[in-house]
């Protein structure tokens, strides 16, 4: 066994701004989100559904395709405004999206037979976990400290 140079000890922690991890979460619930809407796809009678033009006892259409699209775009968007918005707006559109998208994720198992009961209770867990996730991280948001002249004639005299 030979030693090497490193420095024994616990590994040392990246820092990963705010905004990477809301992206990254924001990112991971649109993963999950799809996927979920994709699996659905396997339920017995769902395709027949949509062959009919219903899709969770919603007629299919310019209005129900277009309002699935607002839906969708909103958080696929926040990937993007979560890496290039001023932290104030950050922080506010993220606390704001966030919230709004906990009752929508709830009422995806509105009138599922209980046999898929698992499916989608683990994938709605896992979604509002994201959503606390970024709830969490822009309420947390550090704070830039203020330079007083108090503070700084405190400082010179130390």
């Amino acid at each position: 066994m030979t030693r090497t140079d490193r420095p024994g000890g616990g590994l040392r922690e990246a820092h990963i701004p705010v905004q990477a991890k809301l992206a990254a979460a924001w990112a991971s619930f649109m993963f999950l989100y799809i996927y979920v809407d994709y699996l659905a796809l396997y339920k017995p009678g769902f395709i027949d559904d949509i062959l009919a033009g219903a899709v969770h006892e919603f007629d299919t259409g310019p209005t129900f395709v277009a309002l699935a699209l607002t839906l969708m775009a909103i958080p696929i968007l926040m990937i993007l405004l979560s890496t290039t918005l001023p932290a104030r707006a950050n922080r506010t559109a993220n606390l704001v999206v966030a919230t709004l998208y906990l009752p929508v994720t709830v009422y995806n198992a509105d009138s599922e037979p209980w046999s898929y009961l698992y499916f989608y209770g683990f994938s709605i867990a896992l979604e509002l976990l994201l959503l606390a996730f970024i709830l969490r991280a822009a309420w947390t948001w550090p704070r830039a400290v203020r330079a007083t002249a108090s503070r700084d004639l405190t400082q010179a005299q130390v």
